[in-house]
């Protein structure tokens, strides 16, 4: 019986327990906003041989994450299509058309994941990737670039945040698959059929 041990022994013993029990405490994931301002989700695509680049300006990002226990975390993100940026009105507007994401019938892009593992301090977050109505099952390699817990006597200026975290991903994906240009538009020879897509996330905790 642990009352029988010598009193060292025995709060070792708690103090033992203690630590354990602790350990296999479960952290919980900690809800973190995003900083638009800072964050991009972006994508290039080849016109012939020219990359052009491009960007969505509106967009939703719900992020958890556990800095104990980064597979615990999860991410959902709804971008609206109507908000494609180029550089260029015109293509823009093709763009939203039926030509390419069909914006009126179709106009969020999502992505939720359903796991997140760690390898090699790379995040594996796994789950649909929802265009034109079309879901494929993606994984995208999450990169933490880092994660600075801000001293008290900065938070008011930085609107109350207690740390600011970074991530960066990015994935390849075949917009055919997803019905992303229709008719002549489904050809690669004017606009590449593989899209780069690369996102960069700010967010606080606060």
């Amino acid at each position: 019986m642990l009352t029988r041990l010598p009193t060292v022994l025995r709060t070792g013993a708690l103090g033992l327990v203690a630590a354990a029990l602790v350990a296999a405490t479960p952290t919980v994931p900690a809800n973190w906003e995003v900083d638009a301002s800072h964050s991009r989700i972006g994508f290039s695509v080849n016109h012939f041989f020219t990359p052009v680049d491009g960007q969505f300006e509106d967009y939703t990002v719900d992020l958890t994450f556990d800095r104990e226990n980064p597979a615990n975390s999860s991410v959902a993100v709804e971008i609206q299509v109507a908000s494609v940026e180029t550089a260029n009105e015109r293509r823009n507007n093709h763009l939203l058309s039926g030509d390419f994401f069909e914006a009126d019938a179709h106009p969020t892009i999502t992505f939720r994941s359903e796991s997140i593992s760690e390898s090699g301090g790379v995040l594996q977050a796994t789950g649909p990737l929802t265009i034109k109505g079309v879901s494929k099952q993606v994984t995208l390699p999450i990169q933490l670039l880092g994660v600075q817990d801000i001293p008290a006597d900065m938070q008011e200026m930085l609107g109350g945040a207690t740390a600011i975290a970074s991530f960066q991903t990015g994935i390849t994906i075949d917009r055919n698959e997803f019905g992303v240009g229709t008719g002549s538009w489904a050809a690669t020879l004017v606009v590449g059929g593989e899209v780069d897509i690369d996102i960069t996330i700010e967010a606080a905790l606060r």
